[in-house]
């Protein structure tokens, strides 16, 4: 018993090891000539444009929450999948009951309008232009410029 808990301990150590390896010789070794180009923050290849403290729409966390809700969700079906033989007629109108409640949360968000993305659709954006490539241009993402 000690024996197996002492291999997860050197386990541990060597993880722990090799990462603080690694980031020391990377340290040492690397090359230090920074440039204002290298010291910005990456920002998906894109260049920064404006105040990281800008206000942001809510639509993007609404979708954040429910992309964790229904995240969650499949972490739920993978334990019911495992287990299903044992659970029998039981387990299956569990997860009936439990696709059931999450299929009226998708409609139910569908039919508020949570999942229409785009200028179109901002209430407090007017005269929204047609969809097109000069449309990133015009409406940043979430802003109200």
């Amino acid at each position: 018993m000690l024996n197996s808990w002492l291999l997860i301990l050197l386990l541990m150590i060597m993880a722990v090891g090799f990462g603080a390896v690694s980031v020391l010789l990377s340290r040492v070794l690397g090359p230090r000539n920074p440039t204002a180009e290298k010291i910005a923050p990456y920002e998906c290849g894109m260049p920064a444009v404006g105040d990281a403290r800008e206000r942001q729409s809510i639509k993007f966390y609404l979708i954040a929450m429910i992309f964790l809700l229904f995240d969650i969700e499949v972490a739920f079906l993978y334990p019911w999948a495992l287990a299903m033989r044992t659970l029998s007629w039981p387990g299956l109108i569990q997860i009936v009951v439990f696709f059931l409640i999450l299929v009226v949360g998708y409609v139910y968000i569908w039919r508020k309008g949570v999942l229409n993305w785009g200028p179109e659709f901002d209430p407090d954006y007017k005269h929204a232009p047609k969809p097109g490539p000069a449309l990133v241009k015009r409406y940043r993402y979430g802003t109200r410029n």
